[in-house]
């Protein structure tokens, strides 16, 4: 399956103009970053992930014919590569059996077909015809665009006509110098697609026929968008849940208070019971993210006791006369359970 806009080069960390040695060594550095056992847990896979796509990619860019051909084609260098294998074979079969030597057209067709046995032929149409490849992409959304939904402008690669031989894949009955006789380039393009609400981090988008073109009348490929939820500053995702982080003064959780408090909307108004300890949590039902089933998580608030500080000198006053109305020991418990224990 294609990946689009899938960067060999990028992977590795070079440039284009990059020499074997250079391959060679980034390919060791980066083997020894992110070899799978040198990790664990959730980041083991994450790193399988990576390390896989840093093979591939030194496989490519290691072998002299086969950059070549990636400079060239890019992602789809094996599938041009492939077509143009299957234009040489029809192309002997045409001069053995006298034919002309042209290798577009309804010969071409006529002569693949023969060839593969006539796979791919479609009801009223004529000649070869295949679905185009499906394309693969990551997309990283922000927690907002999840609550609400989102149109993303999406960057892919896509063959297009080669101009030097106007898509025929030969000149002077001669492969193509310019695209190898694929009769394409790969070339971006730009599509908009919208992305439901509610969507959770790890989730694959299917959105039918927006992947590569088929050959021949055949039925486009789909795009496969792999969904990735950016950190937010202010709100953490657990699952259609959300959670954060909400400042108090101490007379505010002493003696209770109704407070601003941020959402992924708009702001809303929270009360603050009296006597609630720092770390105490707050739930706002509803206020979280949308769920499969159409609902909404909720918005859970924790707590925490700040002080004013630098202290002014009034403020200064009001905690001395505190301390002194105050009795008590609030470690007293602590102590005692500690020397219990010893």
């Amino acid at each position: 399956m294609a990946t689009s806009e899938r960067d060999y080069y990028q992977t590795l960390g070079i440039s284009r103009t990059a020499s074997a040695d250079e391959i060679k060594k980034a390919y060791r550095r980066l083997a020894r970053q992110f070899h799978p056992d040198m990790h664990s847990g959730a980041k083991k896979a994450e790193m399988e992930k990576k390390f896989k796509e840093m093979n591939e990619a030194h496989e490519v860019l290691s072998d002299p014919d086969k950059r070549k051909k990636y400079d060239q084609h890019g992602a789809q260098w094996e599938q041009a590569e492939a077509y143009e294998r299957a234009r040489q074979a029809a192309g002997a079969q045409a001069q053995s059996q006298g034919q002309a030597h042209s290798f577009s057209g309804e010969g071409f067709s006529d002569i693949f077909e023969n060839l593969f046995g006539g796979r791919g032929r479609s009801a009223g149409q004529q000649g070869y015809s295949s679905s185009g490849e499906d394309l693969e992409t990551e997309v990283d959304l922000s927690l907002r665009e999840v609550l609400n939904g989102v149109t993303k402008r999406i960057n892919l690669m896509e063959p297009t006509p080669c101009s030097t031989c106007r898509g025929s894949g030969t000149v002077k009955n001669r492969p193509c110098p310019a695209c190898l006789g694929s009769g394409h380039r790969m070339e971006s393009h730009s599509i908009e697609v919208k992305i439901p609400a509610g969507v959770q981090n790890g989730t694959r988008v299917r959105v039918p026929g927006k992947g590569q073109l088929g050959i021949n009348g055949g039925r486009r490929g789909d795009l496969y968008l792999h969904v990735t939820l950016m950190t937010d500053k202010v709100f953490r995702q657990q699952g259609s849940d959300l959670h954060a982080t909400l400042p108090v003064w101490p007379w505010e959780a002493a003696l209770g208070a109704d407070v601003m408090a941020p959402t992924l909307a708009e702001p809303v108004r929270v009360k603050i019971p009296a006597g609630s300890r720092a770390d105490s949590k707050l739930r706002l039902k509803g206020k979280g993210l949308p769920t499969a089933a159409g609902s909404h998580g909720d918005l859970f608030l924790t707590l925490h006791i700040v002080l004013p500080s630098p202290l002014t000198e009034e403020e200064q006053k009001l905690y001395e006369q505190l301390r002194h109305l105050r009795t008590g020991d609030p470690r007293a418990e602590l102590l005692a359970a500690a020397a219990r224990q010893g």
